[in-house]
Formats: structure tokens, sequence, C-alpha cells
């Protein structure tokens, strides 16, 4: 049981160290004109939270453009947007749509290709339509911007008033800094965060735009891979992004962290032994020592009870830490956090039985990240 525990911590107080290094480092801010940059966001209703959300993006981030991306047969999502620029008729804000995305197409590719070709700014940040994103935050993104980066943001999610939302909010808020943080140092970035980046125009265009990438599922580390064969540097910044998406019941909840876990493998698969060797080592081996230490104490007497007890608190005090830093409106739930971590393996088994995912009203049977078909 001290075996366990002792590994256990001295992986998460490894993590902690270097993800608070990286989020109390000084930080460049670019007070450049943010008339100069395109948010550009595809749109896909479903979410009871949508409208909120991008009315929060026009008022933080007033002075840039919006390029939004709608589908055709999206009525809801043709409502929303049209409303909002009712609303805010002081923003440039520029309403597309499309149809939907050849079979094989990743369709927030195909929207944004599209849109790529409308941006006459010099900057584009791309952002989820379930992404809120602050002034502050991306002027710290802009300040470590270059010809040759992408800049990408650092999320937390904000929940619900339901056990599923906040259950959801809890993996993202407790995983988020200790996962894309840490090895920073020692290595270039395994992928970006695709909720929210920052690039400038001429690199996207240099690239060849989004259409080399256009038949990958997981747009973010197909872009990801993209730019490292190009030569272009990754840089994962601090600058935090909030992310709400309503879930209303389990079954949503499941499914969305079946999705991502499948994204999970689908990353795991592209890269080197080396590399798959320190994901589990810092993210995919602690939830089984927890286990562990459960079933030890479960069968133990109470010296074991003591010593879960203690990782328990000492757990729940370094992931507070990180979280603060990240942002003081995370709020503390322990015993989320604990369950949410007991819950990953379960998660990792479902993901690697089940290749089918949900998005919002789509399913999509995966075979790998360049083979998928829609159901």
């Amino acid at each position: 049981m001290i075996t366990i525990a002792f590994i256990g911590l001295a992986i998460l107080l490894f993590k902690q160290f270097f993800a608070l290094s990286a989020l109390r480092a000084p930080c460049v801010v670019n007070q450049s004109n943010l008339g100069d940059v395109t948010v550009i966001q595809p749109i896909l209703s479903g979410d009871p939270a949508l409208e909120s959300v991008l009315a929060s993006n026009l008022e933080n981030l007033c002075e840039t453009k919006f390029l939004w991306l709608i589908d055709d047969d999206d009525i809801q999502a043709a409502r929303v947007t049209q409303r909002l620029q009712q609303r805010y008729p002081q923003s440039d804000i520029r309403v597309c749509s499309y149809p939907q995305a050849p079979e094989g197409v990743n369709p927030k590719l195909f929207k944004l290709e599209q849109g790529r070709m409308l941006i006459d700014t010099q900057t584009v940040l791309v952002l989820d339509d379930d992404a809120s994103l602050s002034t502050a935050s991306l002027q710290t993104m802009l300040g470590k911007l270059g010809d040759n980066v992408l800049v990408t943001a650092l999320p937390w999610y904000r929940a619900a008033e339901n056990t599923p939302s906040r259950l959801l909010a809890q993996f993202v808020n407790d995983n988020s800094a200790l996962t894309y943080l840490p090895l920073l140092p020692f290595a270039k970035p395994l992928t970006l965060n695709g909720m929210c980046y920052a690039l400038r125009m001429s690199l996207l265009e240099r690239i060849g735009g989004l259409a080399p990438i256009m038949y990958h599922l997981t747009d973010d580390l197909a872009l990801a891979t993209l730019l490292t064969q190009k030569g272009v540097e990754i840089v994962q910044s601090v600058a935090p992004v909030s992310v709400q998406t309503s879930v209303p019941d389990a079954e949503r909840y499941f499914r969305q962290m079946h999705r991502w876990f499948l994204f999970a493998t689908l990353l795991m698969r592209e890269k080197s032994v080396r590399a798959n060797m320190a994901i589990f080592i810092l993210q995919g081996l602690h939830p089984l020592l927890l286990w562990g230490m459960f079933i030890l104490a479960c069968g133990g007497g109470a010296a074991d009870v003591g010593i879960l007890a203690t990782v328990l608190f000492i757990r729940h005090f370094i992931l507070r830490r990180v979280q603060r830093a990240v942002s003081a409106e995370i709020p503390s739930r322990p015993v989320f956090s604990v369950l949410s971590e007991l819950l990953q393996p379960l998660h990792l088994l479902n993901a690697l039985l089940n290749r089918t995912i949900h998005w919002r009203s789509r399913r999509y049977r995966i075979f790998s990240n360049n083979r998928f078909t829609s159901l």
C-alpha cells in the first residue's frame, strides 16, 4: 500500500511542479490591434448553452471580426446567429451556411476550409462554439504568435447545475493543465488543443490550408501532425479558455467521455513507443494506482484506510493549487474528482471496444483517424 501511494504521489508532484512553473511564468501580452483578428467558429446547434456562449465572445472580443459557419439544414443555428446579429449590431459578424460535408470528410474542417477563403485579417483564431475566450487570454496568445508558430489555449470547463455536467467538468479541470503542461520543458507538444488556437493567415496559406487533413476525424491531431511535418512550432500557452457544454444526463456524459478517450487512442496509435510510455506513466497509471489503493483499503485494516485518506487529502491539495492557478472560478468538488478518476479505466475500455461515436445529433463509425463513415 505504501509503495503504491508513494508512486502515485510522486507522479502527481512531478506534474504539479512543472505545471505550476508554466502557469506562473511571466507572460508576454500583445496589445496590438484586435481588429486585425478574425474569430472563426464552426457552429452546430443542439446545446442549450450555444447562444449564451457565442454572446459571451461577442462581448469579450468586441474589437475582433467574427465568421460563423453553419450548416444549411441547421435551422436552430440559423435562428441563434440571426438573433445575435440583431442583438449586437455593433459587432462585425458574418454568417455563412454550407451543405453537409461529403462522406468521409471531417465536417468541422469542411466548414473551416471554406471559411478560410473569406478571411481578410492577418490573424485567425479558431474557436469552438462551446468555448469562451477573454480579451486577456487572446492578448496572451498573440504575444506568443509568430510567422511560423501556432498558439493554443488551455481549456477549463464550466459545469451546469447537474451531476453529469459536474462530473465531465471535473475530468477536464483535474487533467487539463496536468496533461498539457508538465512535459513542455522536455518535449514538444504531442498534439494541440483544437478548441482554441491562433495562427497567422500567411502560415495557414503556406501549408495549403486545411485541405490536406480534410479526411481526418481528429482535426487537432491531424493539424498538429501536418504542422510538425512542415516545421511549424506549436506553442502551448497558459491562456485559459472556458468551455461550457450541457450534459443533461448520464448517457450524454458517457458519450462525451467515450469520444474523448477514443480520440486519445487515435493519438497513441500515431506516437512512438517512448511517447506512449510517457502518456501511460503520467496519465494512465494514476487511476489504476488509485483503484489499487481503494481495493487494499477495503480489504485491509485501519492503517491502509489511513494511508488512503492521507493520499486523497494530498491529491486534493495538489489539484486545487493547479486549478486555482488556471482560473479562480474553478470550483472545488473533491468527491466528483475522485469518482472521475476512478471511471477513467472504464472509459478507456469502452473506447477500445466500441468504435462508434456520437457528436450531438450525428454518429460516426471510426476505423482510423483518416477512415470513418457516417451512420
